[in-house]
This record gives C-alpha cells, sequence and structure tokens, in this order.
C-alpha cells in the first residue's frame, strides 16, 4: 500500500477541498476504493466553490497556450486527454471550437467540461453546441459529472504510475447525493413548465422597484417605500373613497444609494394574484418638490403570478413616470 501526496490528487482534480479530502481518506488499498472515496468526496463534501477552482484548473480545449493547469502532471495528462481533437482537428473546426468556447465561458462562466479522452474536436464541438442551450443550473450538474469522468481516468493513470493495483472489481456506485437533489429540483421546474405559464426559480421577491431622480441624473437614494396589496370583500380598490376594503401592508425598505429598495416582500414561487400599491416618501427626498408622496397602483392577474414584476419610479420635482420592468 503506497502513500500518496496531496499535489498528486490536486493533478487528478483541480480542487484544493477535494485534494485534502482525499488526502485525509488516504491510503488507499485499490483504485475501485480510491475510486469510491472519490466519487464521495467530488458530490457529497466539495461545495460549488470547489467544482468551480477544479473546472478552472483545465485548459481550454484546442488552446495549447493555456496556463490553467495547477500541477505539471495535470498538464501532460490534458495534452494526452486532448490528443485525439488536436489530432483530428483542421484550421476551420479549431477557429470554431475556439469561438464557441470563448461563447460558453461567456454564458456559463467556467471553461467548458468534457471527457475529451478519445474524442474528435468534431464529437466535441458538435457536444459543445448541445449542452450550449442548458440553464446554468443543468449545465453545472454536467460539467460535474464530466469533471468526475476525467477524474477517474487520472487516478487509474496515478495507480499505474505508483505500481498499484487498477483493476475494478464490478462496476461502482456513485454517490452523487448532491446531484440528485438538484436533479429532482430541475425535474420539479420541468414539470411546472408543462403549464401554461413557464415557471421561475426565484432568486429575488417577485416585487421590486428602484428610484431614479431624473432632474439630477442620478438614483433617488434615502427614501421610503411600502407595498400594499388590497383586501376585502370589493374586488378591486375604486379611485372614489368608501367600498368594502382595505390595503395591507407587506413590507416597506428605504432606498440605497443605487436607489433600489430592499426587500419588500420575501421570495415566493407565486405572488397572490390582485391589487399592489407601492408608495414612495418622495416629499423627503425633495421637499420643494410638488409630490408629497407618489403611490403606484397595479394588477396582477392570476396567469401572470410566476412572472417577476420591476415597478421603478422616474421622478422629477413637477413630475413622475413609471413602467413595468423585468
Amino acid at each position: 500500500m503506497m502513500m500518496m501526496e496531496e499535489s498528486d490528487f490536486l493533478s487528478c482534480c483541480g480542487s484544493t477541498k477535494f485534494a485534502k479530502e482525499m488526502m485525509a481518506a488516504s491510503p488507499f488499498s485499490s483504485l475501485d476504493q480510491a475510486t469510491q472515496s472519490a466519487n464521495h468526496i467530488w458530490f457529497n463534501i466539495v461545495d460549488i466553490h470547489g467544482w468551480l477552482e477544479a473546472f478552472g484548473a483545465h485548459p481550454q480545449i484546442g488552446d495549447n497556450s493555456s496556463t490553467a493547469n495547477k500541477t505539471r502532471t495535470s498538464a501532460e495528462w490534458s495534452k494526452g486527454e486532448q490528443s485525439t481533437a488536436m489530432a483530428t482537428a483542421t484550421d476551420s473546426t479549431l477557429q470554431e471550437l475556439l469561438e464557441w468556447n470563448a461563447q460558453y465561458r461567456q454564458k456559463f462562466g467556467f471553461v467548458f467540461i468534457i471527457c475529451a479522452s478519445g474524442r474528435s474536436t468534431s464529437e466535441i464541438l458538435a457536444e459543445l453546441k448541445k449542452r450550449y442551450p442548458n440553464k446554468p443550473i443543468v449545465e453545472l450538474e454536467i460539467a460535474a459529472g464530466e469533471q468526475m469522468k476525467i477524474t477517474e481516468l487520472r487516478l487509474a493513470k496515478l495507480f499505474t504510475a505508483k505500481g498499484m493495483k487498477t483493476s475494478l472489481s464490478s462496476p461502482q456506485p456513485v454517490a452523487k447525493d448532491r446531484v440528485g437533489v438538484i436533479g429532482a429540483h430541475l425535474t420539479a421546474v420541468t414539470e411546472a413548465s408543462a403549464s401554461k405559464e413557464p415557471r421561475v426559480v426565484r432568486t429575488r421577491p417577485p416585487i421590486t422597484t428602484h428610484v431614479l431622480d431624473v432632474s439630477r441624473g442620478c438614483p433617488g437614494a434615502g427614501i421610503e417605500v411600502q407595498l400594499e396589496m388590497w383586501k376585502g370583500t370589493q374586488h378591486c380598490p375604486s379611485f372614489r373613497e368608501g367600498g368594502s376594503g382595505e390595503w395591507v401592508l407587506q413590507g416597506s425598505s428605504v432606498t440605497d444609494s443605487d436607489g433600489r429598495s430592499g426587500a419588500l416582500m420575501g421570495i415566493v414561487d407565486d405572488v397572490a394574484p390582485g391589487f399592489y400599491r407601492i408608495s414612495f416618501n418622495t416629499g423627503k427626498h425633495s421637499p420643494a418638490g410638488f409630490f408629497p408622496y407618489v403611490s403606484i397602483v397595479f394588477e396582477i392577474k392570476e396567469s401572470q403570478k410566476s412572472q417577476h414584476f420591476h415597478v421603478p419610479l422616474l421622478l422629477s420635482p413637477f413630475s413622475f413616470s413609471t413602467y413595468r420592468g423585468s
């Protein structure tokens, strides 16, 4: 049983967390045992930052000048893994691959990850084009799976270099607990998308606002904002006084230095349909202005409850306007 070093595992996968956890789990009596540990550590212990760190350690496919690899061994392995692609590349396909790589990185924020061993340039390019339309969360899962394929190949190379047993006794179950959770989440979103109104995974409250002082050409900072919803037996609020119902406060905030308000309500999948009112204490911001406060009333219909509503205020001392943003 031969001891490994942390740099050995870093050559297999460019995540520092992965290398440290593998070192802690070693020594391994066989490649079988090391592969099982690697899968568990990668999918259940290493976090998203570790995944991105590992992705960043890969050179862009087709870019021989890249210095992304963290170790000399991983650089040599990367060159070997891309040998088929480079041998089958022409000037035109290589240029197209580089251009698509750049588009991919701009969209997803990390280099295109694929187990390139034995794949031609045309095969890799076709897979890149196929995966490019993916949502980021889908592509992150796929890239993590491809990273583990690469890691398993490199572990086998490492064991061979160390003169250790490399045969696997039987196909091993892969401990992809966290990816399973991501997959389940995506399944739920996909099922919901079968309805007429596309579903969204919210990262912010469904109703937001900001204020721009157009007379000064700068954000409207320090303005008190409150969000209310109409409640009552009367279906909708009337511009006349009276009627059965009232405005119920949903949340309040103060605009920051960029003129944006904090959260006026919680993050929910579906906002309750109905009438809403956003009010701004503009008199405090512009005492000499004509409007002591501004209220904007709008309606969210049943068919719109999963959408986002950004309702900004464009303010000057003697006029204001608004629009529905995104």
